[in-house]
């Protein structure tokens, strides 16, 4: 995508449960486009915000701790420029939902860090390296 003028209008974070992932990428787009672009997540059947990812996204100075996790049916898709798919489930879901619209979809599978086992600090990392993964395809899809 061109640098800076061409940014797209919307972009929705679709995952599983919007508990963990896309509360996370929702935080760094937000960051990311200054908030210059409408950002929103959603999750194919919502679950309990993550706290692991408050956690990992507060050492960041960023605050997800007011997230609400919401469903796919509580937005309208066709609202969005572009639609980024999180896990397998949730791409083929938007598929079979959008259809040959001409919405543009990107799909950056992502670990489910919350089936981590370990002590504190070995789950925690993994939040983080999942939040490090995510800060890298934003910079690479949406240069500024």
């Amino acid at each position: 995508m061109p640098a800076n003028k061409n940014l797209p209008r919307s972009v929705l974070f679709v995952c599983t449960r919007n508990a963990c992932r896309s509360p996370i990428a929702h935080a760094l787009a937000n960051e990311h486009f200054r908030r210059r672009v409408f950002i929103d997540s959603v999750g194919l059947n919502p679950g309990t915000l993550d706290g692991f990812s408050v956690a990992a996204m507060s050492e960041l100075r960023l605050d997800i701790s007011g997230h609400e996790p919401k469903s796919i049916d509580d937005v309208d898709l066709s609202d969005f420029d572009i639609l980024i798919t999180l896990t397998p489930e949730s791409r083929e879901e938007l598929l079979a939902r959008i259809g040959d619209s001409d919405i543009t979809i990107y799909h950056w599978p992502t670990f489910d860090p919350s089936s981590t086992k370990g002590n504190r600090e070995q789950i925690l990392e993994t939040y983080r390296h999942v939040r490090e993964e995510l800060q890298q395809q934003l910079e690479e899809h949406f240069p500024l």
